[in-house]
């Protein structure tokens, strides 16, 4: 495939011959429906990270030959964000990133947009930046958006007025000045530092893509590779001033995610292009270099973290601060803000905390979901404080986590009470089944080896109410058509669904057929984020399957003249216990049954499910303090065996053990995949990740310089341990793993540098060049 270089708005952007030969929903579209009647949409992108937009001319563009539509924020002034509205489909008096949209352009062809778009003339005032949140948040920054306090935002989101902080959460326990002065009497250990987290990318396979129609009717209908189809409908209706009966959202299996297609990102621009279009669909795809400068990317982090730990092991008190940097606009930002603060502490017991979470807004790429939701940022920095104070005080890590991580009973960092957990097995599993304590010696000269162990807890971050729902019906032959609004992109959920609709019915997995999603004949699900999919979804399946069930029995009951108990489906047959008969589902489910005297009952039967937690409570604005911050927590521990050159500060992961609490495994198999998937991802993001950005504008946006973990970087032994301690609410005791296992990756690493060549990195990536220097600087 041959990549040729072409010039949008003064950045250089590499494109791939032929945009639509992409897979996944763009891909499906063209095959199965449109042709030549396709328009090819491209977007006209800002070249500076903030200015005042003084003129824009699309005139020229406008009589291109083949140009059929070109919108402008003028068009669509809307505002979209889950959680804060703030960020317009394209820029209307200001620009605020390298990359932001300017303009949107239909075309006949690829080839038409590219011209046109260069002929759209854009000129601006320069005003000052803003590229470190610390900074940032400071009275001296300038402001990004003086108009913040006025935008939409959900009432656990707290933005600070006159400043670039969109979301300030809080949380005040105990009192941590009077235990800090009680750690130094007892001759124990405080002390502060800062880490930080650079940006990185999600790059997933398949890049973004779209296509978006409206008919005579002036119904819209959007093909997205999307994680959140209601919530992207919802998100843009509202922001189109549209009824969600006009926005139909389909999505197709998605190549991929990790959080970058959550919510709307490019999404809404080729909406607006297509509602110009005269009924013509428009198609919009990202190359790999435009995935880097504009859509989501993982926000950075700097964080201060105070501990005082007492002679014994024991954390008496903490004090943290983070700012996040949120980006341009902070719309899904402001959650990951608030899921830092309720989980501040990381997995452990703390009776005295002072946490500040601080979202700001900065001239960067938008920061949004990325896999882990802000556990690896802040866990990179509390994992690798609790080492280093056990270690400056002669005690094991292991134990020092045994003694403080956060059992059942305990309350967490907000004032909840923590429920059934097997995070102690879990790091006792992990330090086991590494050889804790027991090093193996090099494997040549100039190489050391050391181990580093980290846990975890993650909670779902979401709001209070999200729902799930999902319909089960059935065909003439007996199998069951399950319909839910979780999207498969890699992680297993269409398996999972099945799985437990067969479960819970009474079927073999192989008479269940899942269907993707379409938001016209889909059940409700809010998005496919939070790894909350088995846990609520599943519920709700299970909940459908037991109504479908009861519908069958009590109809196989009255025929039968039985009691409902004494029935059961068993392999898709209706058995009775009391009398040994059996009847097939498929001679039932949709005819019915004949009474004895001739008469019929039953009819096609249809299951519903819904689910959606009752029992999540407010959290004082102040001290962060309520009953229940959260549904749950997952827990988990891993543990590493690294080498280290110290010729070059080369490091190589050896041997990686992840050990996780998933309440209930409903497919071993796949959960232990995304054990793995999740440890190498971490690895990738520890050792190698990093978007380096000056004055707002990415340097390495392609994968070239900008470097992935392949087979040859993850570790030839990953060992995957199974805890289960079931939820007291999961669909037979599940929780969620599809993020976790990223969570404490990076300072397990971080920790096994540390202990084999003496030198702290406090910065990601762990990059040879952090290493070699930080082990020159301590000769």
């Amino acid at each position: 495939m041959s990549i040729k270089k072409t010039t949008i708005v003064g950045t250089s952007f590499p494109r791939v011959e032929s945009r639509s030969k992409v897979t996944g929903a763009a891909q499906y579209v063209d095959d199965m429906q449109f042709g030549p009647n396709l328009l090819y949409g491209l977007l006209k992108r800002s070249e500076r990270p903030h200015a005042l937009i003084t003129r824009l001319d699309v005139s020229k563009a406008q009589a291109l030959p083949g140009v059929r539509v070109i919108v402008t924020g003028n068009d669509f002034p809307g505002l979209t964000g889950l959680y804060l509205s703030d960020r317009p489909m394209f820029a209307v008096d200001r620009v605020r990133f390298v990359g932001e949209p300017i303009a949107g352009v239909a075309a006949e062809t690829q080839e038409i947009a590219e011209q046109a778009v260069k002929l759209i003339e854009v000129e601006y005032e320069d005003l000052p930046g803003v590229f470190d949140p610390e900074f940032g948040a400071s009275p001296d920054a300038p402001l990004l958006h003086p108009d913040l306090i006025t935008y939409k935002y959900a009432p656990f989101i707290f933005p600070q007025e006159g400043t670039n902080v969109s979301n300030w959460f809080k949380v005040r326990k105990g009192n941590v000045d009077e235990a800090f002065a009680e750690v130094e009497a007892a001759g124990g250990i405080v002390f502060e530092h800062k880490y930080r987290v650079p940006h990185v990318q999600h790059v997933p396979l398949e890049t973004h893509a779209t296509v978006a129609q409206m008919d005579g009717n002036g119904k819209i209908t959007l093909w997205a590779s999307s994680q959140s189809p209601f919530a992207q409908r919802n998100l843009i209706a509202k922001a189109l001033d549209l009824s969600h009966s006009r926005l139909r959202v389909i999505t197709p299996y998605v190549g991929g995610g990790f959080g970058a297609k959550a919510g709307v990102s490019m999404e809404g621009a080729c909406v607006g292009m297509a509602m110009r279009s005269k009924g013509r669909p428009v198609k919009l795809v990202m190359t790999r270099e435009e995935e880097f400068y504009t859509t989501f990317v993982r926000q950075g982090l700097v964080a201060i973290v105070k501990l005082g730990m007492l002679p014994d092991g024991r954390i008496l008190a903490m004090k943290n601060t983070y700012y996040w940097d949120g980006g341009a606009y902070t719309e899904y930002g402001v959650n990951i803000t608030r899921a830092a603060g309720y989980s501040s502490t990381g997995p452990y017991y703390v009776p005295n905390v002072w946490a500040d979470s601080k979202c700001v807004y900065t001239n960067h790429p938008i920061g949004g979901a990325m896999r882990g939701f802000g556990m690896p940022e802040i866990h990179w920095a509390i994992e690798q404080h609790v080492d280093r104070a056990a270690r400056q005080l002669g005690l094991d890590p292991v134990q020092v986590r045994l003694l403080n991580c956060i059992k059942e009973g305990q309350e967490t960092v907000t004032g909840m009470i923590m429920h059934p957990t097997g995070l102690s097995q879990c790091i006792q599993k992990a330090a086991d089944a590494i050889g804790w304590g027991k090093p193996r010696p090099a494997s040549g000269p100039h190489k050391v080896r050391g181990m580093g162990i980290g846990c975890m807890w993650k909670a779902p971050a979401m709001p209070p109410n999200p729902g799930s729902a999902a319909t089960i019906r059935f065909n003439e032959d007996g199998t069951a058509l399950v319909n839910v609004g979780g999207v498969d992109m890699g992680q297993g959920t269409l398996t999972i669904a099945a799985q437990l609709a067969a479960e819970g019915l009474g079927l073999p997995i192989s008479d269940v057929r899942v269907n993707t999603v379409d938001t016209d004949y889909s059940p409700y699900e809010w998005q496919t984020v939070a790894s909350r999919l088995t846990w609520s979804m599943g519920n709700a399946i299970l909940n459908a399957a037991q109504e479908a069930k009861m519908q069958i029995l009590d109809m196989v009951a009255e025929a039968w003249s039985e009691n409902p108990q004494d029935l059961d489906i068993i392999e898709g047959q209706v058995v009775s216990y009391a009398t040994e008969e059996s009847i097939p589902l498929k001679n039932i489910v949709i005819y019915g049954m004949q009474r004895p005297d001739g008469t019929w009952i039953g009819g096609p039967v249809v299951g519903k499910g819904r689910f959606m937690p009752q029992y999540v409570t407010p959290l004082n604005a102040e001290t962060g303090q309520g009953p229940r911050a959260v549904v749950h927590f997952t827990t988990g521990a891993q543990a590493v065996e690294v080498e280290v050159d110290t010729e070059t500060g080369e490091v190589s992961v050896l041997r990686m053990v992840a050990a996780f609490d998933v309440g209930k495994a409903i497919n071993p198999d796949m959960v232990r995949t995304q054990m793995e998937g999740g440890a190498v991802q971490g690895l990738s993001t520890a050792l190698l990740e990093e978007l380096k950005l000056v004055k707002g504008k990415p340097l390495n946006p392609n994968f070239t310089d900008y470097r992935i973990a392949t087979t040859i970087d993850a570790p030839p032994l990953i060992e995957s341990i199974i805890v289960e301690v079931p939820q007291d609410d999961g669909p037979y005791g599940a929780r969620g793993i599809g993020e976790h296992a990223m969570v404490p990756t990076a300072p397990a690493i971080a920790n096994a540098v540390t202990d084999a060549v003496g030198v702290w990195i406090d910065q990601m990536p762990i990059s040879a060049q952090r290493v070699w220097e930080a082990m020159n600087e301590e000769r």
